[in-house]
């Protein structure tokens, strides 16, 4: 028989943003239960992708990227330095290869100004060779506000404040079953040990599995659940010494930001990602794919060495929409919009939510009243 208990609130999910969430919440008294399926925090989205923190630049003016990323990317320098979590303010330059890409540029930079992104400016070739020596370009983008960060750090610290103000973080927990009742909801956790939670307040931070846990909810309506769409993505590593100091981007594909040059904290680069529409999580690396990250590289980097690229690690995005649908906005939705007092689902948090992950937090609570 499962053990029935109660709590204040209950996030499914304990990845970055999941994280996130319980620390507010905890932070604003609520007493919090925090359930992840797996056997440890972050497994999936928040520890597979190119721990950037992103200045804002790609996305549309007034959406929840654009807001959140910028606003959530100052908040999160903030945070790592008072909270001694790793990470680099290194900046980075988006690059056009040939003339004709220079237009994309200059909407990044557009975008860039309506979103109050700092720090931007042009460069010309001779301007970025001095900043990248072995960078190929015709025109250049400076971003000044794009870094790095540790995020297993980030998560590690979110945890570690949560449960310093009583929050309970419990691993291989997965939610089978939820329920909306009088006054409340109840959860159904599986597991080594099984157990029904009473909450007042839900949030559905579950990433990937977000739409697949909110078909779970009896009494959520199913038009409120947007479809679910899985991008996956290869890292290649560069074997040897790195010659960047900086982030490098190519102009922008459908689907994600190209392969780009990213640098962890030890300096060492990987690519990626690249973008694979599949339909489902599945982390298998596919090492066929390594002559189109070449050809990718070289546009940009003609000095890549034969055999330079390495297998590195595979991530997988959650999308709203399919290839052919464009670039989709985070959903936050609250019982505003699906009319189930308590319950926040959050859907399609792919890219920027680790820069956004603070910002993104604070608008979960304010749904929550």
């Amino acid at each position: 028989m499962s053990e029935e208990r109660g709590s204040d609130a209950v996030v499914i999910g304990a990845g970055v943003i999941g994280l996130a969430v319980a620390r507010a919440l905890a932070r604003s008294g609520r007493e919090v239960i925090v359930l992840e399926g797996e056997k440890a925090i972050g497994t999936h989205t928040s520890s597979r992708n190119s721990e950037v923190i992103h200045a804002g630049i790609y996305y549309p003016a007034g959406s929840w990227k654009a807001r959140l990323c910028v606003a959530g990317r100052r908040a999160l320098y903030a945070y790592a330095a008072e909270q001694g979590i790793a990470h680099q303010k290194l900046g980075k330059l988006i690059v056009a290869t040939s003339d004709a890409e220079v237009a994309s540029l200059d909407q990044y930079l557009a975008k860039a100004h309506a979103n109050g992104v700092e720090g931007m400016s042009w460069l010309d070739a001779a301007q970025a060779r001095d900043l990248e020596p072995e960078v190929r370009c015709v025109r250049a983008l400076w971003s000044n506000e794009t870094g790095i960060v540790d995020a297993h750090g980030v998560m590690a610290a979110f945890r570690r404040e949560a449960e310093a103000r009583g929050a309970t973080v419990v691993l291989r927990s997965p939610v089978v079953a939820a329920r909306v009742e009088d006054g409340g909801l109840t959860v159904e956790v599986g597991g080594v040990e099984p157990a029904s939670i009473r909450c007042s307040v839900l949030v559905n931070a579950a990433g990937l599995w977000a739409q697949a846990v909110a078909r779970a909810i009896a009494g959520l309506p199913s038009s409120a659940i947007p479809p679910c769409h899985y991008a996956k993505g290869h890292y290649f590593t560069l074997a040897g010494r790195s010659p960047f100091r900086h982030l490098v981007y190519p102009v922008a594909v459908t689907g994600g930001l190209g392969v780009h040059v990213t640098l962890d904290l030890a300096g060492a680069a990987r690519f990626g990602p690249d973008v694979d529409w599949v339909d489902g999580v599945d982390y298998a690396f596919d090492e066929s794919r390594q002559p189109q990250f070449e050809e990718a590289i070289r546009r940009y980097w003609p000095g890549l060495p034969a055999g330079g690229l390495r297998p590195g690690y595979t991530g997988v995005r959650p999308k709203l929409g399919p290839a052919s649908s464009g670039a989709q906005d985070f959903v936050i939705q609250g019982p505003r919009e699906h009319g189930v007092p308590g319950l926040v689902n959050l859907f399609g948090i792919e890219s920027p939510g680790l820069t956004a992950s603070l910002a993104l937090a604070d608008e979960v609570l304010g749904r929550l009243g």
